[in-house]
């Protein structure tokens, strides 16, 4: 296992990139589809070639996943609850109308950064940080976003950047 991320520096470095991710987005707005998915699918497994995400789980220590009700089902399943009383214990709705936890950090987060309910996991747990996926264009705002939380994502920025750059 590799050593514990410096969240930290990882935040400090994140902000001062913030504008110039924001600025990498608009352009890649312009980029064909197919070429957007290829650069994106590329640098996301040259990042995880690397990457433990269990040296970090910021994304579990600072945000929440969206709770569809089949995610809902099966973490309470997991964990021996009602549905009723899993969402009444841990979950609300946010702004948009979806199911988020209560609280940061992710209940579910062990100490040594695994998910104690990990192969019941929501669905978007599963596919974070989502820069893997086939029409990531629909996901521009949500990846610079994702920079200021996962330092993957950030990583995955600076080749593309780098690539484009080049």
């Amino acid at each position: 296992m590799q050593k514990e991320m410096d969240l930290n520096a990882f935040k400090k470095e994140a902000e001062q990139k913030l504008a110039a991710n924001k600025t990498l987005g608009k352009n890649l707005r312009k980029v064909k589809p197919r070429m957007l998915d290829e650069l994106f699918q590329e640098a996301h497994f040259e990042t995880f070639e690397k990457m433990d995400c269990l040296t970090c789980a910021n994304c579990c220590k600072t945000t929440s996943p969206i709770f569809k009700q089949g995610d809902i089902a099966r973490m309470a399943k997991a964990v021996k609850m009602k549905t009723a009383v899993f969402i009444d214990h841990y979950l609300h709705l946010d702004q948009e109308g979806d199911y988020v936890l209560n609280e940061a950090p992710c209940p579910f987060l062990a100490a040594d950064n695994t998910c104690i309910c990990y192969e019941s996991r929501p669905t978007a747990c599963r596919e974070y940080p989502h820069t893997d996926r086939k029409k990531i264009k629909q996901l521009i705002n949500l990846s610079v976003r994702n920079t200021l939380v996962c330092p993957a994502v950030l990583n995955i920025f600076d080749k593309i950047n780098a690539k484009l750059n080049s």
